[in-house]
């Protein structure tokens, strides 16, 4: 059994590349009001391989490979842009992920209306 070592590290940067993106992960920029928001991720990854061959006294020469990757995606915030302006919303750690942005959601568009009130007056 041959195991190529480079070409199994293609297939695998390939997948990382179609699948470690915002887009696939939580999701294309999006409209709230006048404010666009942009989905922001921490992607980290892990790689190992390895292969050998060896002579057993019973059962004659064999030979084995291997190889593994480890991908960690975790949501951080939103750049949120509005005209001109951009601004980062966080997602805090001690949270639930991606649901406490969510969360804030409300104070956003509490905001907007907000400035829109404001504008008239």
């Amino acid at each position: 059994m041959e195991v190529n070592f480079e070409e199994l590290l293609g297939k695998i940067t390939d997948f990382i590349k179609s699948e470690a993106k915002t887009d696939t992960i939580i999701g294309s920029p999006f409209e709230l009001g006048e404010f666009t928001c942009v989905p922001v991720v921490k992607v980290g990854m892990g790689f190992g391989s390895g292969g050998g061959t060896g002579d057993a006294p019973k059962t004659g020469k064999g030979e084995g490979g291997g190889a593994g990757v480890g991908l960690g995606i975790e949501p951080i915030g939103f750049l949120v842009t509005k005209a001109d302006e951009i601004s980062f919303l966080s997602v805090d750690k001690g949270s639930k992920g991606i649901s406490s942005a969510f969360e804030k959601v409300p104070d956003l568009i509490e905001k907007i209306f907000a400035k829109k009130e404001e504008a008239k007056t």
